[in-house]
């Protein structure tokens, strides 16, 4: 869990800074667990962001642009009544759990001041937003209501008494001393160094204490081998990591491992090599939040339409094999018109209840042995054979369109897949959804209308040399881009037989220099199904030789004049 109650301590102070007195000008909940609070102080706007999220529940100042819902939820409504045009008087921590407490100084229906609470519990699974009067410490509501039968130790309903969740009996700043630190850490013997920590301390978290075990060279010890040397050692790390939370005297960093995003906190974790700093503790926590908490959003928001896609591609690959035996069957059909000649040239030596004969093929001049139906008499399996080479080249071609219809259509399944890992935002994914609609794969009913006003943009980057170069993340800006944005003389690119987006440089009328062409191709090949792949083969060529066949699916083109490249996707 990367925001501990270490951490926390350190961006609430840094709130304190920034927010205490603004008033907030307007609020949001752009998802089922989510708010942003536009606060207006000093001359200047702040975005708060407070997410009861069961995988990453956090609160920071934000400078992401978050899409909000047409219909704002219920809670929204309920707290655009209650806090809108409120004044922000103050905000604390509890101890150093993982509880926030905003006050909020507001007013009535009769314009008598009030002040509301309003608290975000970050609890993993349990985490909550919840909105209380403070004065009578009664719940008016919560982001998450919990029922009895939910749970045993309290219930957040409206007009239920709020009752702090239970602390937990850890050690913290007011009475962490050396005596105290080592009797508590002498019942913890049998444990290593770092989850003995975590069951000590109040607000640290696997990242703190594996950072102190690191710095004091005790990492994956158990307790019960280190000396009273090391003890104080550690006792010495974990004061300093207080005092220079209490005093802001902050090193936070994102850690990264292998270009990945792997964990943040307030000070340098100097247990990783790759590391990037930040002014401040919430630039830090909203950098490492967008990356990590986006993409699970994003991946539970598609996760059933994954499944719808990979459920009608395991029917088409079985389909593709059923047809491809068919038609391996249909290539026979000579073998069947031969049988049925032979058995009429031979019908005199033929008797019913044979299972099979051997004659000479007059073709070849071999012998061939020719399987009999014994139900059937030599005449009626001569019959048999015809009507079945008659069907077989009938359907032939019938099979070799059924065939380029499957694997055009698996394409375009498989294509989607793709499409669902380079959606950013939630608006593309129910561009994709709306489209599977469209196309059958989902009923109507769970269709959900997007207007055209609210379409999202495709990914703009500048190459290197200053061209405009544009990727669609989904069939519905691929469209767009080839077929409305681009100019017949800009350039469009696509991976060579591999489902992908297409990708526009806008030239300007100019020429285009190399080092853009390869950008833009190595930028095709990223958002292709050939992302982990090397040397994948990329097409480009002007927009002008690119047609959409009529009555063809969403993103389907087609292209002439086209040259290729082979690039690394990066």
């Amino acid at each position: 869990m990367a925001l501990d109650g270490i951490t926390l301590h350190a961006i609430t102070k840094e709130l304190k800074k920034e927010i205490i007195g603004g008033r907030i000008d307007k609020i949001y909940q752009p998802d089922k667990e989510e708010l942003i609070f536009i606060i207006r102080n000093k001359g200047k706007n702040y975005k708060l962001l407070l997410s009861a999220n069961a995988n990453y529940p956090r609160i920071y100042l934000t400078e992401e642009n978050k899409e909000n819902p047409a219909e704002p939820p219920m809670f929204c409504m309920l707290l655009r009544k209650f806090l809108q045009s409120g004044r922000i008087i103050d905000i604390k921590q509890v101890e150093f759990d993982r509880i926030v407490k905003i006050d909020i100084e507001t007013k009535d229906e009769l314009e008598n001041q009030t002040i509301k609470t309003l608290i975000i519990e970050i609890m993993g699974r349990h985490s909550n937003i919840i909105l209380i009067d403070k004065a009578t410490q009664t719940i008016i509501d919560s982001i998450k209501r919990v029922y009895s039968d939910m749970s045993k130790v309290r219930e957040v309903l409206p007009g239920r008494q709020y009752v702090c969740p239970p602390l937990q009996e850890k050690l913290n700043i007011n009475n962490l001393f050396l005596a105290s630190f080592k009797e508590v850490l002498n019942n913890y013997k049998s444990k290593k160094i770092e989850k003995a920590l975590i069951d000590i301390l109040q607000g640290f978290s696997p990242t703190l204490a594996r950072e102190v075990a690191f710095r004091c060279n005790v990492s994956d010890r158990f307790v019960e081998s280190i000396e009273d040397e090391q003890i104080e050692n550690l006792y010495q790390n974990i004061k300093k990591i207080y005092e220079d939370v209490l005093s802001l005297n902050l090193k936070p960093c994102i850690a990264f491992q292998e270009n990945e995003v792997i964990d943040f906190s307030c000070i340098d974790l100097s247990q990783y090599i790759t590391k990037t700093f930040f002014p401040t503790v919430n630039q830090a926590a909203c950098k490492f939040f967008s990356e990590k908490a986006n993409i699970v959003n994003l991946q539970a928001r598609s996760s059933d339409l994954r499944k719808i896609i990979n459920n009608n591609l395991e029917k088409l690959y079985n389909k593709l094999d059923k047809l491809q035996q068919e038609l391996n069957e249909a290539k026979n059909a000579d073998t069947f018109r031969l049988y049925g000649e032979l058995i009429t040239a031979n019908m005199h030596l033929l008797k019913k209840g044979m299972e099979s004969f051997k004659t000479m093929n007059y073709y070849t001049g071999e012998e061939i042995e020719i399987p009999i139906d014994k139900k059937y008499s030599p005449s009626e399996n001569a019959q048999r054979y015809f009507k079945k080479y008659s069907k077989l080249k009938n359907a032939n071609k019938i099979i070799e369109k059924q065939i380029s219809d499957t694997l055009e259509e698996i394409t375009y399944l498989e294509g989607q897949l793709v499409n669902l890992e380079n959606c950013t935002l939630p608006s593309e994914i129910e561009e994709i959804k709306n489209e599977l609609s469209e196309q059958g794969y989902i009923h109507k009913q769970q269709k959900k209308k997007i207007s055209q006003q609210t379409l999202s943009q495709p990914l703009h980057v500048v190459s290197s040399d200053g061209f405009d170069i544009y990727i669609g993340k989904n069939n519905t800006q691929n469209d767009y881009l080839t077929l409305k944005f681009a100019n017949p003389n800009d350039i469009w690119l696509h991976t060579k037989d591999i489902p992908g987006s297409h990708v526009i440089i806008k030239t300007n009328n100019k020429s285009v220099p190399e080092t853009t062409l390869i950008e833009a191709a190595k930028l095709a090949a990223k958002y292709s199904k050939a992302k982990n792949s090397s040397n994948v083969p990329v097409d480009y060529t002007l927009k002008k030789y690119v047609k959409k066949p009529s009555g063809s699916k969403p993103g389907f083109v087609i292209y002439t004049s086209q040259k290729t490249l082979y690039v690394n996707p990066e």
